[in-house]
C-alpha cells in the first residue's frame, strides 16, 4: 500500500512537472523575445529595422508589481508574438544588488532613469530611434490594458 501511494505521488510530480512546462510560452531562439543588452545597440537596431524601442525600467530584485508585469506580460505568447514582429526591447533594471547587473550597464540605466524622468516602478517607455520618447506607461495595470497601448505605440511609429 505504501509502495501505492508513493508510486502515485511520483507520477502526480512528474505528470504535473510536464504540464506546467506545456503552459509556459516557448523560450528557445525561434520563439523568445530578445532583449538588446545596451541601449545604444537597441537605438541602432531600431534604425535599421524600422521599429520603436520599449525600455522596461525595473527593480527585478525588490519591486512586486515588476515581478507580476514580467511574468504576466513579458514572458505570454502573445507579447513574445508582438516583440518579435514590432519592438526592440531594453530592460533597464535599477536592483538593490547591484551585482545583478553589470557596472556599465548600470550606469547606463541611471542616466536613462534621469533622462525619462522614471520615479516609479515599472515603467514603460517607448522611444524612436533617436530616442525620443513617443509613449509612457507607469505603475501595473491589468495585462489586457498594456496590449492596446503598446499597439497604438506600434501603429503611431
Amino acid at each position: 500500500m505504501k509502495n501505492t501511494i508513493v508510486s502515485l505521488c511520483v507520477f502526480l510530480f512528474a505528470f504535473g512537472s510536464y504540464s506546467a512546462q506545456e503552459a509556459m510560452p516557448a523560450h528557445n531562439e525561434e520563439g523568445a523575445s530578445v532583449w538588446v543588452d545596451s541601449f545604444k545597440k537597441a537605438l541602432e537596431k531600431s534604425k535599421k529595422e524600422k521599429k520603436p524601442v520599449l525600455i522596461y525600467f525595473t527593480g527585478s530584485d525588490w519591486c512586486g508589481p515588476c515581478k507580476v508585469l514580467d511574468k504576466k506580460l513579458f514572458h505570454s505568447a502573445k507579447f513574445i508574438k508582438i516583440a518579435n514582429k514590432d519592438l526592440i526591447l531594453y530592460e533597464a533594471n535599477n536592483p538593490r544588488n547591484r551585482d545583478l547587473v553589470e557596472a556599465e550597464r548600470l550606469k547606463e540605466n541611471y542616466k536613462l532613469i534621469d533622462k525619462y524622468k522614471v520615479n516609479s516602478y515599472p515603467t514603460l517607455v517607448f522611444v524612436n530611434h533617436r530616442g525620443k520618447m513617443i509613449g509612457y506607461k507607469k505603475g501595473l495595470v491589468l495585462t489586457e490594458y498594456y496590449y492596446p497601448f503598446i499597439s497604438s505605440v506600434i501603429e503611431n511609429y
